[in-house]
């Protein structure tokens, strides 16, 4: 059974740093795709960065240049650094993965039960 945990939400003020960290367990092999996605109060989720197996990435543009996802060690570890965070940046981050599909289409088959982040101006 495979199981996805995000660690690291905090409450932080607005331009500080916060590092969320992914564990998957249980997973035949390494993921193709994980990803990070967020949704706060009223809105729908949205997926925040992708990296693939090789270590491709994307990003939704308004994090670009301020977060970074990257591997762990294993590569079924990942991480998304957060600089600069914004308070439209709050939000439940949520870890997923998908055994087939990356990037802008990438469509999750598992999901952690995601981490708050609370950025305050």
């Amino acid at each position: 059974q495979v199981q996805l945990m995000e660690s690291g939400g905090d409450s932080v003020e607005a331009g500080g740093s916060l590092r969320l960290s992914c564990a998957a367990s249980g997973y035949p092999s390494i993921p193709y795709c994980m990803a990070w996605f967020r949704q706060s109060p009223g809105k729908e989720r949205e997926k925040v960065a992708t990296i693939r197996v090789d270590g491709r990435t994307t990003y939704i543009d308004s994090v670009k240049g301020r977060f970074t996802i990257d591997h762990g060690k294993p590569k079924s570890n990942v991480f998304l650094q957060m600089n600069g965070l914004k308070p439209e940046d709050a939000a439940v981050y949520y870890c997923a993965a998908s055994p087939n599909t990356c990037g802008l289409s990438m469509s999750p088959i598992y999901w952690g039960r995601g981490t708050q982040v609370t950025v305050s101006s």
